[in-house]
This record gives structure tokens, C-alpha cells and sequence, in this order.
């Protein structure tokens, strides 16, 4: 009797969990005509059970259905759970045919989640096969053909439908991406989870678009039995725009507030969208003055024409300095050490110092710059002194620059005024130049990742121009080009594709030098892999030297070594590439090989070995170094 009645509580328990387990239905849904379930009871069964301690279970479920619904059948229906959990337990004949009676309901219930409303069930019960063995339920299920979304119907009220309906050209534009970025288009299979996303989307998009209090006024969403299509009718209601009031700055003791209000970058009155939320954060986030950076609406209904914005702030510490030890296959071991000052004498300014040791180059580079102003530009003056050790010869160049830069999350722009000086030694000559340039550089970036880009583009353009003076005393105007362009792309099979292209030109008097850190080589990590750093460029007199014309191009494709690893990818590539004095004299150089990457979180960090074809070498590149 005792185990009787734990028995009965067992599967009472077992069903309460089993119906809360169930995944949620829409209300508003109208399942078609309920299917038919039939029982064949065998004769003379009375209970269910399973042999003490044997982990028999006491019923055996079987499920007949297409894979999709068979195993939502197998997770949710309490008649498949009790027979998984049920095993060396006493369950009474009256309590499995009670869950046999119930199946039916449920199953359509949960097709329904799928989309199918005119499913037909048939459970068969069938004795044991043999003396401790369990007794077999067959579950059949014939769903018939799902649902499709049919028409839809998608309004607004609220002060987004107001400023639409009297001609505002920002509010109608917003209503119509609305409508198209609409998910359960028709003509769509219909299923529960989908009609789910699709209202949460659809509200999301409103509340990043400046309406943060946007809620639903209705949804619904009826199935015709006859013709299986389901029409759908939502009405959002947009709640008011948000514009940009007053700002709460939490956390700051060094710094300007006005610097932090410029790198906010949201003007007083404007609407506040999710995008420029985030775009402040990243853009706080990446000034450098801040560790760690909050950017949080208050999204208050009654105080929308006046929203405040709070701005939490960790500051960064006033001085740092870090060093660090690696190795690179271009210059080789390297020490570098690096100095940053956030707050120069007390003025809202940055300076950087920058250190580098290495056996093939030795640079340092000093700037200090302001703090953005409300455009997001910043005064840069820039100092650079750079030794770099060639196959044949040695370059020592210097330069001086002075401009303004100004920095967003796709597109870097920066002008400036520079002053180059270089001195080349190459045998037993040796040439200097300098040179007097205005210049003006851009980079656009459109990446799925800045850090670890799976898909995407960017693009370098750098254009400059000036006076130059020739240690022979010659002097003249010249011209200067530079682009590269990369391209990312995911392929089938989990492989990933990355192809770059890299063009530059100088334009000067045959009879003029300009220095060597306008001209250009090539070879090396991310030029011509197979070669030697800054081994390939124009030959004259049995030495190396840098040429007035540049061309490279890279394809690579790489992918996952194994699921296990998947930051771990192996790469093949195809490098090819030259500079000379003219594109005419190019003959590009081609390298091939393979490599390993690591996706580490701070950047890929690469290991190649490259054919060059045309030295028929071998050559190992990598990159990689450690800070502390």
C-alpha cells in the first residue's frame, strides 16, 4: 500500500513538472479541427510496472514522427518523460492511462508551436514481449502541412505615427524600415519561436531607433483550418522620442567634463538612439582616459524631451608606462617601452612615448596631442626618428608633423603638415634628401570585428604633396598616393577568406630625391611573405634600394584546425608583389606557404612559412611578443 501510494505522488509530481516544462503557446492562435487518438488496451492488463531494483522502466514510449516534432515530442510530452524517469518504480494502470488520454492534447499543443494545426495522433498500448520486461506504448503522429504566414499588417501609434502622419520626412523613413525589417514575412512557415523573435525585433528596433519606451498596444495572430494560413496583426505603440537633456557624470577627478561631454558626442535636443549610445561608449572607451566606461539612458517616459543620460566613469591612471620583449621575422629580437601621460602639465592633452629596439630597427616616436573638441578632432604634433638596416644598406629618417586627426568607429581622417629628412648609406655612398609635404590620410572600416574580422572591408588612402631638396642641391614639387584595400569573407565549410590589395606611386623630376620614407620596398609580414623585410624594391648597382612605384596583392584562406580548438586556424596564402622606379620596371615577386593562427583576444597573432618562388627559399614570419 505504502508503495503504492509514493507511486501515485511520484507521477502526480511527475506530471505538474512535465506541464510546466511545456514551451509557451501563443493565446491567439486557432488550432484546425483536433485529430483523432485511438487505444488498444490489451486484455487483461491492470498495472504497469517494472522490476525492484532491476532499473526496468515501467513503460516503454515510442514516438513515430518527423525529426523536428519528435524530438520536441520527447523533451516536453509528460508520457515520454514518466517513461524516462520511471524506471524500477510501481506506476497503476488508471495513472498511465490518464497520461495515454492526455497525450493527444499535448502533442497537438506542441505541434502547434511548430506551425502544424491539423495534426492526427494514434497511441497504441501494447503488453510486455516477456516476463520483466516493460510494457510499449506507440505513439504515431501525422502533423499534415504547416502553417504559412498570409497577410500582415504592422501599425504604429504614438509620437512616431503623429510626426509621420504631418510630413516629418526622419519619422516616415523610420516607419518604412520598420515595416521592412518586419521578420514573419508572408508566405513564411509559421512557427512559434519565429513569431516570438519577430515581436521582440520589431519592438527592439523602435527603442534603439530613440523610442526607448516603446511597448506593444495589441498582437494577434489567427489559422484559418481551410486554408493553413495565419494572419497577422500587430500594433505597436512608439512611446515618445527621446532627445538628449542634461548629463550625470559619475566617477570623473582629473579630466574636463567638457572633454567627456565632446566625446559623447550627442548634441543637447538630438535623439538618443541605441547606435549613439554605444558609439559614445566605444568612443570614451578608445580616448584612452578611461578604464572601464557606462553609458546608460534613463529611460523615464515623463521626462523624454529632457532625457538624461548617465555616464559612469573608472579613470585611467595619470602615468603609465609599459615594456615589453618579442620577436618579429622582419627586424628580428626587439625591447620596446612605452610611456603615456594623460594629462600634460594640467592641460586637457596626451603624450606618448614610444621606444623600440630591435636588431634590424630602432625607433622611437614621441606625440602629444589635445583632447577631442566637439567635432571629435584633436591637435597632433608628432616627432619620429626611425633606423632601419636593410639587405644592403642603412636608412636613418626623420620626420616632424603638426595637424589634426579626428577618430570614429569607421572612419579615421587626419591632415597635417609634414617635415621629412633621410639619410642613405649604401656601399660606400651615401645620399640624403628632405622634403616639405601637406598631407591628408583616411581609413574606412565596415568590419563585423575590428579585432578578430571574420567579414568586411577597409579601406587607406593617403594623398600628400610638397617641396623636396636633393643632397646634390636639386629641388622640386612632388606627388605622393598610397592605398590599401583588404577584403574579408566567410566561404562554406567554416572557411574564411582575406585578400588584399596595395598600391603606391610618388610623382617627382627624374633629377629630384625625395626621402626614403616616402619611397617604398616591399617584402616581409603583410607585404611579400618568402622574402626578406625590405628586400624587394628597385637594384642599382648590385644594391637594394626603395622605388618610386609600389604593387602587392594577397589571398588567403583559412579555417579551424578542429571544433575542439576553434580560435586555433590554419591558413594557405598566395602573396605576390614588387617596387620599382616605374610600374613599367615591376616584375611582382610570388611567395606561397602556409601558416597557424591563433585568434587570441587581443589580435591574431600569425606563424608562416613562405616559398619564395624567385629566391627558391624558404623562410619562416611570425609575430608574437610578450608585455609586463
Amino acid at each position: 500500500m505504502t508503495r503504492a501510494l509514493a507511486a501515485g505522488l511520484l507521477a502526480c509530481a511527475l506530471l505538474l513538472s512535465g506541464c510546466a516544462g511545456l514551451p509557451g503557446h501563443d493565446a491567439s492562435a486557432r488550432q484546425g479541427p483536433a485529430g483523432e487518438a485511438e487505444r488498444a488496451l490489451p486484455t487483461g492488463s491492470l498495472a504497469a510496472t517494472g522490476s525492484p531494483g532491476t532499473g526496468v522502466p515501467a513503460v516503454r514510449v515510442e514516438v513515430e514522427a518527423p525529426p523536428v516534432l519528435k524530438a520536441l515530442l520527447e523533451r516536453h510530452l509528460d508520457l515520454v518523460r514518466l517513461a524516462q524517469l520511471s524506471r524500477a518504480e510501481v506506476v497503476s494502470d488508471s495513472e498511465l492511462s490518464r497520461l495515454i488520454d492526455a497525450a493527444p492534447d499535448q502533442v497537438r499543443e506542441l505541434a502547434a508551436t511548430e506551425g502544424y494545426f491539423d495534426t492526427r495522433v494514434t497511441i497504441v498500448r501494447s503488453p510486455p514481449e516477456a516476463r520483466g520486461e516493460p510494457e510499449r506504448v506507440l505513439l504515431t503522429l501525422d502533423p499534415g502541412a504547416p502553417a504559412r504566414i498570409g497577410r500582415v499588417t504592422l501599425e504604429v501609434d504614438g509620437a512616431l505615427a503623429q510626426s509621420a502622419a504631418a510630413g516629418d520626412a526622419a519619422a516616415q523613413q523610420l516607419l518604412a524600415a520598420w515595416r521592412q525589417a518586419w521578420r514573419l514575412r508572408s508566405g513564411a512557415p509559421f512557427r512559434n519561436s519565429d513569431w516570438a523573435d519577430a515581436k521582440s525585433a520589431a519592438l527592439g528596433f523602435l527603442r534603439a531607433s530613440g523610442y526607448a519606451a516603446a511597448s506593444w498596444a495589441g498582437t494577434a495572430l489567427e489559422v484559418d483550418p481551410a486554408t493553413r494560413l495565419a494572419r497577422v496583426f500587430v500594433v505597436a505603440d512608439s512611446g515618445p522620442l527621446f532627445r538628449r537633456g542634461p548629463v550625470a557624470i559619475e566617477g570623473l577627478s582629473r579630466h574636463d567634463s567638457r572633454t567627456v561631454i565632446n566625446l559623447l558626442a550627442i548634441p543637447e535636443g538630438q535623439p538618443v538612439t541605441e547606435t549613439g549610445l554605444l558609439d559614445a561608449q566605444d568612443r570614451l572607451q578608445k580616448s584612452g582616459l578611461f578604464e572601464r566606461v557606462a553609458v546608460v539612458l534613463d529611460a523615464d517616459p515623463a521626462q523624454a524631451e529632457q532625457a538624461r543620460i548617465v555616464l559612469t566613469l573608472a579613470e585611467a591612471s595619470l602615468h603609465q608606462l609599459t615594456t615589453g620583449v618579442g620577436v618579429s621575422a622582419n627586424t628580428g629580437p626587439r625591447l620596446t617601452a612605452q610611456h603615456i601621460y594623460r594629462r600634460v602639465f594640467g592641460y586637457p592633452a596626451t603624450s606618448r612615448n614610444e621606444l623600440e629596439l630591435a636588431r634590424a630597427a630602432q625607433t622611437w616616436r614621441g606625440e602629444l596631442s589635445t583632447h577631442p573638441n566637439e567635432q571629435l578632432y584633436r591637435w597632433v604634433l608628432g616627432v619620429k626618428i626611425d633606423r632601419v638596416k636593410g639587405s644592403d644598406d642603412i636608412v636613418l629618417s626623420q620626420n616632424l608633423r603638426l595637424g589634426r586627426a579626428q577618430d570614429s568607429p569607421r572612419i579615421d581622417r587626419s591632415s597635417f603638415a609634414q617635415l621629412d629628412r633621410s639619410s642613405r648609406r649604401a656601399g660606400g655612398a651615401r645620399t640624403e634628401s628632405m622634403a616639405l609635404s601637406l598631407n591628408s590620410h583616411w581609413t574606412w572600416r565596415n568590419l563585423d570585428n575590428p579585432i578578430l574580422p571574420t567579414d568586411g572591408r577597409t579601406l587607406r588612402v593617403e594623398l600628400g604633396g610638397g617641396s623636396a631638396r636633393s643632397s646634390d642641391g636639386e629641388s622640386g614639387g612632388f606627388g605622393r598616393l598610397y592605398t590599401r584595400a583588404t577584403l574579408y569573407r566567410p566561404l562554406p565549410a567554416q572557411w574564411y577568406a582575406q585578400a588584399r590589395l596595395e598600391l603606391g606611386q610618388v610623382f617627382f623630376p627624374a633629377s629630384l630625391e625625395v626621402p626614403e620614407a616616402l619611397r617604398f620596398r616591399a617584402g616581409g609580414d603583410d607585404s611579400v611573405r618568402g622574402y626578406a623585410y625590405r628586400s624587394l624594391g628597385p637594384v642599382t648597382a648590385g644594391t637594394i634600394g626603395s622605388g618610386n612605384s609600389l604593387l602587392t596583392a594577397s589571398v588567403e584562406v583559412a579555417r579551424p584546425i578542429t571544433a575542439a580548438m576553434p580560435t586555433l586556424w590554419g591558413a594557405v596564402f598566395v602573396d605576390a608583389g614588387q617596387a620599382a622606379d616605374t610600374f613599367a620596371a615591376l616584375r611582382p615577386a610570388v611567395g606561397t606557404g602556409v601558416g597557424v593562427r591563433w585568434r587570441s583576444p587581443v589580435g591574431p597573432l600569425k606563424i608562416d612559412i613562405a616559398r619564395g618562388l624567385e629566391v627558391q627559399q624558404w623562410r619562416l614570419h611570425f609575430s608574437m611578443g610578450i608585455v609586463f
